[in-house]
């Protein structure tokens, strides 16, 4: 098995690239798509995060707020470490399962965001950094997820530097051309993580 931590700032469109590998034949396991299950209604983990910040960050519906909780931990480093707390540990959990269960000599491609910031390269055979400049990323969040400029850049000021990423990639996809472009270095990256995996 070959393990990839694949990573990027927010906006940087990690999730394309993570999809178009998918596409190609990896197992991915994807840390924010795990982080929402583990909050789920009736899951210890949404237990914990009400218990640390109150009814408040509850919709009607009993499902987590994630809008009002990265409205609150986005703004104070404190209250964004109390929740990590929680979280952290259930994702990691999780993701120990699935990787338990993958076939033999897969490419499993964790889509980890913070793996920088957390420290985590080690733990990955390679690390794939998907890279775009910050006025482009900026541009993407406000344009295309319909943040406030103010709200994108709290979310980027929270994340590792472009150079910290870069220094624990072992690849660079550079997402700031076309969507043929990312195709491309996809295709190549996948023909090296492949042959990679055939010879571990």
């Amino acid at each position: 098995m070959l393990k990839v931590g694949l990573t990027g700032g927010i906006g940087s469109g990690k999730s394309e690239v993570s999809a178009r590998l998918a596409e190609r034949g990896a197992l991915v396991i994807d840390a924010d798509k795990i982080a929402r299950e583990v909050v789920e209604p009736g899951t210890p983990g949404l237990a914990a995060v009400v218990a640390e910040f109150g009814d408040d960050v509850l919709l009607p519906s009993g499902a987590l707020d994630r809008e009002k909780v990265g409205r609150i931990v986005f703004a104070d480093a404190d209250r964004l470490a109390a929740l990590n707390a929680i979280v952290h540990p259930l994702v990691g959990d999780r993701m120990q399962e699935l990787m338990d269960a993958a076939p033999g000599g897969a490419v499993v491609v964790y889509d980890v965001p913070l793996l920088a910031e957390n420290g985590l390269a080690p733990m990955y055979d390679e690390v794939v950094v998907v890279d775009a400049p910050e006025d482009v990323q900026l541009d993407r969040l406000v344009a295309r997820r319909g943040m406030t400029e103010e709200d994108a850049r709290a979310r980027m000021a929270n994340q590792a530097s472009r150079a910290d990423r870069r220094a624990v990639a072992t690849h660079v996809i550079d997402n700031s051309g076309t969507l043929d472009d990312l195709k491309t270095q996809v295709d190549a990256l996948w023909e090296s993580l492949t042959r990679r995996a055939a010879q571990s």
